[in-house]
């Protein structure tokens, strides 16, 4: 177990420093990166894969479980979390327990340096004994990286192009993952009130959504609102897909509502990007406007060149802008994505082209 190197992600200077410290004595551990948040960890990541993750459960700009959800999928890894003994701290350790992390290092909600410091031991034990128990087969692996990958075809049919859609409405279908919470604030401040209605598929654990669509909604023109069945998709308004939730665009006659529903993991997924863009396609043919923005993996890149094939306007988000090129790059090379645009200008853009079509 020689030269173990540790990726730590948390926020706060001095307990990341502390960590770095800890980390440092020890001759069989080094310190490959100390980050503050999720998006700077994912950057790091793909340029030198760690043998081991402590993560802070109270991050910055990305929440941590959905961190280590697409962390599991996408590149499995033996991950310690720093949870505190409240009440917020005790259910993110549980969601992250679920989704894979090997061990917690439960802190007190005061005096945490010290706390650490006194417990130098117990930390280190606790990194190489991930390690061990990783690399002997015996990790926890979330049930998500074990199922088989199911496409959209679980949850509605695929379209049937050139069918005769009738609707008076247009309708924008977004797409993000991995740095998305910050790239939708970017488009949605710059969407006027006149604006087509939108939908969102924005992955997040359940609970997290509804604090994110009420911050949206606060720095937005348009209303933002976590989506309930039967929600009309309506002008001015965005409808984000609640955590673990599918969302679908559904129509009555020339009017859309959206259908919440549960169901298998899409993609690995729920909700899942595949599935609201795939409804898109049936529901709104060429009346619809699909952008897949930054995220790893490839939810949304069948769903987007199925909307494509349907008569809609693409577009993907350019790598340049991307936190992750995981989603949008799948899409542009499926030949889903019909303009691929850096996220300063999506909104300009998305807003040009609806315009036109009115």
């Amino acid at each position: 177990m020689d030269g173990l190197r540790l990726l730590i992600i948390v926020g706060i200077p001095g307990i990341r420093r502390t960590l770095v410290d800890i980390v440092g004595a020890d001759p069989l551990l080094s310190v490959s990166g100390a980050v503050a948040d999720p998006l700077m960890a994912a950057i790091r990541i793909a340029k030198e894969i760690p043998d081991v993750v402590i993560l802070d459960l109270a991050t910055p700009r990305m929440d941590a479980v959905t961190f280590l959800q697409k962390l599991m999928e996408q590149c499995p890894l033996p991950v310690v979390v720093l949870a505190t003994r409240d009440k917020t701290g005790s259910a993110a350790l549980t969601a992250a327990l679920d989704a894979g992390a090997m061990e917690a290092i439960v802190l007190p909600e005061t005096e945490v340096r010290e706390y650490l410091l006194a417990s130098t031991r117990t930390i280190l034990n606790k990194i190489k004994s991930v390690v061990s128990r990783f690399r002997g087969g015996k990790r926890s692996v979330p049930t998500l990286t074990i199922q088989p990958k199911l496409t959209a075809d679980e949850l509605l049919p695929p379209p049937t192009h050139g069918a005769h859609v009738q609707q008076t409405e247009k309708v924008i279908c977004m797409g993000a993952s991995t740095g998305g919470t910050d790239s939708l604030l970017v488009v949605l401040e710059k969407m006027s009130p006149r604006c087509p209605g939108i939908l969102i598929v924005q992955h997040m654990p359940e609970g997290f959504t509804t604090t994110f669509a009420r911050r949206l909604n606060d720095s937005c023109s348009i209303s933002v609102k976590e989506a309930e069945n039967g929600d009309a998709v309506l002008p001015g308004r965005a409808l984000l897909a609640p955590g673990n939730q599918h969302m679908l665009l559904a129509r009555r006659g020339d009017r859309y509502h959206v259908e919440v529903k549960s169901g298998p993991l899409v993609s690995r997924h729920r909700p899942s990007v595949d599935v609201l863009f795939r409804s898109a396609a049936r529901s709104a043919g060429s009346n619809a406007i699909g952008v897949i923005m930054t995220g790893m993996g490839d939810d949304g890149a069948q769903g987007l060149l199925e909307m494509r094939q349907a008569g809609a306007i693409t577009f993907a988000e350019h790598e340049s802008s991307c936190v992750v090129y995981g989603m949008p790059k799948v899409a542009i090379e499926r030949g889903g994505a019909e303009f691929i645009v850096p996220l300063s200008k999506m909104a300009d853009k998305i807003t040009q082209v609806a315009n036109k079509r009115k």
